[in-house]
C-alpha cells in the first residue's frame, strides 16, 4: 500500500525538481525564484493538476496574447477554456517568466524590490493573475513555509518548512535584513542535497538532455559526472573552450537541434537577449539560429525583433 505524500513532502519534491530552473529564470528575467516556485506549486498542485500532467502547464496560463503554440481545453472560468500546452515543464517555466515580463499589466512588478516577495505577491493579485481573493496570502504562506525567500538572496542551504515561527523568527523583510544573514534551519531540516539525491538531475528540452549548474559544480566535476570529453560542453553549448560553469546556467549534454520544438515558431527579443541566450532557451544550435534569421556571426537582436526558430526568415 502506498502512503500518500504529505504536503511537506510534496513541497520538497517540487522545489527540488524545479528550484534550479526557477533560479535560472530569475537571473534571466528578474522574476523572483520564490514567486515562480510558489505560483507553480499552487497553480499546478505540485505538478499533479490535469494541466500540468497532460499539458506541462504549471502556471495556468491561457491562450491569450497571440499564443500560436499547442493548446488544450479545460473547464475553468468558462467551459472549455483554452490553455497553453508545452512540450515539457521547462517551456512552461520559460513562458511564465516571459508572460510576466512582456505583459503590460505586470510591468509595474519589475519596479519592485526583487527581494520583497510580499510586494510581488500582492502585485500579482492586484494585476488579476488569479481570481482567488486570497491569492497573495496563499503565495506568501508557501514562500514562508518553505523558506523560498532564501533563493532570492542566493542562499540554497535548506528547503525545510518552518514548523512554528515566533514573531522574532519570522521571515526577514527586504528592508532590514542583510543579504548574508539567514536563520539556521531546524535540527530536523531536510537539505537540498538530501532531496536532490532522490530526484533525477537530467532534464530535457526540445528532445535534448540538459542540466542546470548547481553550487559546487566545477567543469571537471561535471565532465566526470556526465562522462563528457573536455571539448563536448563547449561544442554542445556554443561556448568558448575556456568557459567556467555558473550557478543557474543551462548546459546541454548532447548536440542541440537545428530548429525549435513544434509550436515554438518565433521568439520576440527582449532587452538583454542575445542570439546565444535564445539558442540555449530553445535548444537550437547557434549557427542554425543565425542562418534561419539571415544574421552574421556576432550579430545580436534588439528588443522587439522577431526571431525565427523553425524556418528561414523570408528575404526582404
Amino acid at each position: 500500500m502506498i502512503t500518500p505524500a504529505s504536503g511537506n513532502a510534496l513541497s520538497e519534491m517540487y522545489i527540488s525538481q524545479y528550484r534550479d530552473l526557477a533560479v535560472s529564470e530569475m537571473k534571466r528575467t528578474g522574476v523572483p525564484a520564490s514567486i515562480t516556485l510558489a505560483q507553480g506549486m499552487i497553480e499546478s498542485d505540485y505538478g499533479r493538476s490535469t494541466l500540468a500532467r497532460t499539458g506541462n502547464n504549471h502556471f495556468g496560463i491561457k491562450c491569450h496574447n497571440g499564443w500560436r503554440g499547442p493548446t488544450m481545453t479545460k473547464h475553468d472560468d468558462r467551459r472549455n477554456d483554452c490553455f497553453r500546452k508545452y512540450g515539457n515543464a521547462q517551456e512552461s517555466f520559460y513562458d511564465h517568466s516571459d508572460f510576466l515580463r512582456s505583459g503590460s499589466r505586470y510591468s509595474f512588478l519589475f519596479g519592485l524590490d526583487p527581494l520583497d516577495y510580499k510586494a510581488w505577491a500582492r502585485g500579482l493579485k492586484k494585476a488579476g493573475y488569479a481570481t482567488n481573493p486570497d491569492y497573495d496570502n496563499m503565495l506568501i504562506r508557501k514562500i514562508e513555509e518553505n523558506r523560498l525567500y532564501d533563493l532570492d538572496r542566493g542562499i540554497t542551504a535548506s528547503v525545510a518548512p518552518v514548523k512554528q515561527t515566533k514573531p522574532q523568527d519570522a521571515a526577514p523583510s527586504a528592508q532590514n535584513t542583510p543579504a548574508v544573514s539567514v536563520a539556521a534551519p531546524a535540527q530536523d531540516a531536510v537539505t537540498f542535497g538530501d532531496i536532490m539525491a532522490r530526484v533525477p538531475r537530467i532534464m530535457e528540452n526540445n528532445r535534448v538532455r540538459y542540466i542546470v549548474v548547481r553550487e559546487g559544480d566545477t567543469r571537471e566535476k561535471l565532465e566526470k559526472e556526465f562522462q563528457l570529453m573536455k571539448w563536448e560542453y563547449p561544442r554542445f553549448n556554443d561556448l568558448g573552450d575556456d568557459f567556467v560553469p555558473q550557478v543557474g546556467q543551462i548546459l546541454y549534454l548532447e548536440p542541440k537541434k537545428d530548429k525549435a520544438a513544434a509550436g515554438l515558431d518565433f521568439h520576440t527579443a527582449e532587452a538583454g537577449d542575445t542570439m546565444h541566450s535564445i539558442s540555449q532557451k530553445y535548444a537550437v544550435r547557434l549557427k542554425s539560429l543565425l542562418e534561419m534569421n539571415r544574421m552574421a556571426q556576432g550579430a545580436e537582436p534588439t528588443a522587439g525583433d522577431k526571431i525565427w526558430l523553425r524556418e528561414v526568415k523570408p528575404a526582404l
